[in-house]
């Protein structure tokens, strides 16, 4: 069994202040502070629009946050670099250079595959991929096996993950869970993890953010949140208590914003619409 490493020595995670907005004007954060620990594994929780997206991009140096909002191990990563960092979304399935005829060990040697060679073997074996695949010819699932294994054969220190795992299998997502947080039980690094998939979860973060509508509403350990680690643990419901906590809060921020559509629907009928998704002189606005 590996021995567990000092987490102290990992990078913590510090946030204050933080708001940003997008270039249209519109708001993506709103006052956002966080102090997530070294070694920590963090759930980013939150329905779609809640800021997730854009709270990874700003701690991965993806968008410029404003002047000391952001600390990585105590230190501004904007003034002296993002050195350890290592940001994986959804985009990179959809780059045209994943799609062409190349295959891959080539793509692994090309990211220092032939130097990580022990780290290379076990994310293949893990994520199950076929080394003889050939990028154009296979699913967005098995390209996503090769962009986790291309995104982590590089020793990183803060690992930030938005939505990864939506096409990976139930045995991928839960040998690759494993893996994650065994790589924090045994060298200082620390990951924040953004998903709506639950599975294989209970036991799996050390802290949970509750995010909604560009804010940080709660954050804290799994044990000051109360959610028991035992993954036997079930209520009623056959959910763990980590999957009633996610429901309860989802549907907290359901009832506080009410439906989508309230605002511009409000003493109006589905009769009104003129087709085309408006509701006739209305619709441009």
């Amino acid at each position: 069994m590996a021995q567990k490493v000092d987490t102290s020595i990992a990078p913590s995670i510090d946030v204050k202040s933080l708001s940003y907005s997008f270039p249209d004007g519109s708001t993506g954060l709103k006052d956002v502070f966080l102090n997530l620990p070294p070694g920590s594994r963090t759930l980013l929780i939150g329905a779609n629009g809640a800021g997730k997206t854009t709270l990874l991009r700003l701690l991965s140096g993806k968008r410029m946050a404003p002047a000391d909002t952001v600390s990585i191990a105590g230190v501004d990563p904007f003034k002296f670099g993002l050195e350890g960092v290592t940001y994986l979304g959804l985009e990179w399935v959809l780059n045209p250079i994943v799609r062409t005829d190349i295959d891959v060990p080539t793509l692994l040697s090309s990211v220092g595959g032939d130097f990580y060679t022990e780290r290379r073997d076990e994310l293949v074996r893990i994520l199950d991929i076929d080394l003889a695949w050939r990028m154009h010819a296979v699913s967005d699932g098995e390209r996503r096996r090769v962009q986790l294994a291309m995104g982590l054969l590089k020793p990183w220190t803060i690992l930030l993950l938005d939505e990864i795992t939506v096409d990976l299998d139930l045995l991928s997502r839960s040998n690759f869970l494993n893996f994650l947080k065994r790589e924090t039980e045994t060298r200082p690094c620390t990951i924040v993890y953004a998903t709506h998939i639950l599975d294989n979860l209970a036991t799996w973060p050390t802290h949970l953010v509750h995010m909604f509508l560009g804010k940080v509403k709660k954050w804290g350990s799994m044990e000051e949140l109360n959610v028991m680690s035992n993954p036997s643990a079930q209520v009623s419901t056959g959910n763990s208590q980590l999957g009633e906590l996610v429901l309860r809060w989802l549907q907290e921020d359901l009832d506080e914003r009410g439906p989508r559509n309230a605002n511009r629907t409000e003493g109006k009928t589905y009769e009104n619409l003129d087709g085309k998704g408006g509701y006739g002189a209305e619709k441009s606005h």
